[in-house]
């Protein structure tokens, strides 16, 4: 039975290494940008709603690009990434922090505007349309104790132009048994995946499927991440700016502590993104390709 499916969007970041704010950088025939896409593929596969999760200095830039072209299709929220869901005893600690305190941190603050299952992107992938086909038939289905993570092959996920963060999955019968997160980069033929706050890179096969943080929850993961958070900060406020509060992590540790099942599904999507502002091209290049092969009409919003 189909369900209200929400799609929150995580675009709060500056995008240091692409050197501006890439989710607002045209990368369509007709000047569209990645984040359009996600949401057009999102609303055919039966999505009802987008909630953008953004720095609230960049709330009226953000509707004027980007809200507004969308809100005739599709209910349209915004949350803010700020230290309002930060506990009050840390909350002195995380103001000194230059950082972003990672992605599980920035669904957290998405909690008061989600009370149906979920799905969470990144504002600056592009996904394709079998993933949110997929990732939209699980949430309608989504069972008690289980979450999901549409997964994609390392190897279809790096950029020639540097190192970027992937989550490493171990996967048995389509569920996942560990997440790792590493810095992953092409060396030559090989693929090198360094785990986070540590130096001791292994190669890995190519076809290693990884998270690119396409994931299904239902709403009770904002319970799961209340209690992290707290634990997080703990463990790490004489440190704080060494460490990063990553959705990653709290999926391995619901693993380890046996309270959920997730659940990997295989898409036939290929997943494209601007790690670097050198990458450009090539998205350019796969978005103008579909377009002129009928999978996307020009422009874009013109049949929904």
């Amino acid at each position: 039975m189909k369900k209200d499916k929400t799609l929150l969007i995580m675009a709060a970041g500056l995008g240091s290494r692409f050197g501006g704010l890439k989710q607002m950088e045209p990368v369509g025939p007709n000047g569209e940008f990645i984040i359009d896409y996600s949401i057009y593929d999102a609303t055919l596969a039966g999505f009802t709603k987008v909630v953008f999760i953004i720095k609230e200095e960049f709330y009226d830039a953000f509707r004027e690009t980007i809200g507004k072209r969308v809100e005739a299709h599709i209910k349209v929220e915004y949350a803010f990434q700020n230290n309002d869901y930060i506990p009050k005893r840390f909350k002195d600690i995380v103001k000194k922090r230059t950082k972003p305190l990672g992605t599980a941190y920035a669904i957290y603050c998405a909690k008061d505007k989600i009370n149906e299952p979920f799905a969470v992107i990144n504002a600056d992938d592009y996904y394709g349309k079998d993933a949110f086909l997929k990732a939209s038939e699980y949430l309608d289905d989504i069972i008690y104790n289980h979450y999901g993570i549409v997964g994609y092959i390392v190897g279809n996920t790096l950029s020639p132009n540097g190192a970027a963060k992937r989550g490493i999955m171990e996967v048995g019968n389509n569920k996942l048994s560990k997440i790792t997160e590493c810095k992953v980069i092409k060396k030559k033929d090989k693929i090198i995946a360094s785990p986070l706050h540590s130096s001791n890179g292994k190669e890995i096969d190519k076809d290693t499927l990884v998270c690119m943080n396409l994931l299904l929850f239902s709403p009770d993961i904002f319970d799961i991440l209340e209690d992290e958070l707290y634990l997080f900060l703990s463990l790490h406020s004489k440190d704080l700016d060494n460490y990063e509060f990553q959705i990653p992590d709290v999926l391995d540790t619901c693993l380890k502590k046996n309270i959920k099942t997730i659940d990997v599904i295989n898409t036939t999507s290929t997943w494209y993104g601007m790690t670097y502002k050198e990458d450009k091209p090539l998205v350019v290049n796969a978005l103008k390709d579909m377009t002129e092969e009928g999978l996307y009409p020009q422009p874009l919003w013109k049949n929904i």
